[in-house]
């Protein structure tokens, strides 16, 4: 399988993301897959004339092209002529030359949030008119268009996060590799089910405070981000803590709540980040499939349940208060 990946508009953050892969690396994942980089722009050592070239020649039909990876969103303007990003020594819109590329491609990949909807890229008033490869938001359409479909007849595979998780791209590539993604593997936002099936709030190492409607009041705190911190784990589509970050961390392990990154439109949710909006006190962005009124007597119960163990640690930032312990039969503690 050759791979060509390239950057648009973007900050690199996936890329670096990936060059982070652990067990195994990155290059022993592609190595054992039979994967190879034709170009990179961290990896790779080709000059840009040996780049053009490249594109040239797959464009041309004359060197294969399985997975064309893009990072980074794709820029429109000014008034659609791609021109805010040209291909250096070329003359040629990068928009362009993605689109020439995509024609050629067994599959197409957009890695990271701002190749797959548009991301941080489109936040404000987008004035590069930046979008995805096939989305533009949550709407179809986007660089490629609605109806694109890979030489695979698949629409672009989309690895959303901000930035990725290095495996959800190594097991998409793997996948592919072996001809084991069809339709049926991606979502509805064309992300791979392999990681957008679960939600970050799964295995999250708060669900004890959460199930309990404990929360934390500020930074720092031990308790629930959700109904005051702006946390959307319960929401978000990603397995992030349960497949951790270099086998440790998670954004919520960090401390910092979850802002749903691998959902397009995260970069405007219409408030701060870490605040969480509320309509008579009940939280806004409730749990994914639960209806409001059950979320208002649940918590009501939860909160009314909630053991002095959690309530004092929830604002605390250390463990105040250890767990208990029962006697065992005929002994003490």
């Amino acid at each position: 399988m050759k791979v060509l990946w390239l950057q648009s508009g973007g900050c690199g953050g996936c890329s670096m993301s990936l060059l982070c892969a652990e067990g195994p690396d990155l290059i022993s994942s592609l190595e054992l897959a039979g994967i190879r980089l034709l170009w990179h722009p961290s990896l790779s050592e080709a000059s840009a004339h040996e780049l053009v070239d490249l594109l040239e020649a797959i464009v041309a039909g004359d060197e294969p092209l399985d997975i064309l990876c893009i990072e980074g969103s794709l820029l429109r303007g000014p008034h659609k002529t791609g021109r805010f990003h040209v291909l250096a020594g070329t003359d040629v819109p990068m928009i362009d030359w993605v689109r020439r590329l995509a024609a050629r491609a067994r599959y197409c990949v957009g890695v990271g949030t701002c190749a797959a909807f548009g991301g941080m890229t489109t936040a404000g008033p987008n004035p590069t008119d930046a979008c995805g490869l096939q989305y533009d938001g949550s709407q179809m359409g986007g660089a490629l268009g609605a109806g694109y479909r890979s030489l695979e007849n698949l629409p672009v595979v989309n690895i959303a996060g901000c930035p990725v998780h290095p495996n959800w791209v190594i097991d998409t590539f793997m996948l592919l590799a072996e001809g084991e993604m069809d339709a049926s593997a991606l979502d509805e936002f064309g992300r791979p089910r392999l990681y957008a099936d679960h939600l970050v709030h799964h295995g999250c190492p708060r669900n004890e405070f959460y199930e309990y409607k404990a929360s934390a009041q500020e930074h720092s705190q031990l308790g629930c981000l959700m109904e005051h911190l702006g946390c959307l784990g319960t929401q978000a589509h990603a397995d992030c803590n349960t497949r951790l970050w270099n086998g440790a961390g998670s954004c919520i392990r960090g401390g910092y709540a979850c802002i749903n990154c691998t959902a397009p439109e995260f970069e405007e949710p219409g408030h701060a980040f870490q605040y969480t909006p509320k309509i008579a006190g009940i939280p806004v962005g409730l749990p994914t499939d639960m209806p409001k009124a059950w979320f208002v007597a649940l918590s009501s119960l939860a909160k009314a349940a909630t053991p002095e163990r959690l309530r004092r640690n929830a604002v605390a930032d250390h463990t105040v208060v250890p767990p208990g312990g029962k006697a065992p039969r005929g002994g003490k503690i």
